[in-house]
């Protein structure tokens, strides 16, 4: 890396940099970019995983044993529990 791919990634992210800043972040890039050589490096090709993987995800169905156990959406219910309504309108207090 050298300073003019430092000047086209500036240019990329559309941010001017002084000729110091410019070197100092040559200086972290290749330290970056040396880091990740050094774990490109690394064999795993024999590490065992440490565990074994499940799918988490389930299909999302509603509960049965009625509405006080259901997780459908519905609006009557959700009314049901409101405080206050008028109208088939839930009405909540003014905000300014």
């Amino acid at each position: 890396m050298d300073i003019r791919a430092v000047e086209n990634l500036a240019e990329l992210a559309r941010i001017e940099l002084s000729e110091e800043e410019k070197k100092s972040l040559l200086k972290d890039m290749e330290g970056i970019l040396g880091y990740i050589k050094q774990i490109k490096e690394v064999k795993v090709d024999e590490v065992a995983p440490a565990q074994d993987l499940i799918n988490v995800w389930r299909e999302d169905l509603p509960a049965s044993g009625g509405p006080e156990k259901s997780r459908e959406f519905s609006p009557e219910l959700i009314k049901e529990q409101f405080p206050d309504s008028q109208d088939g309108f839930l009405k909540v207090k003014k905000i300014l």
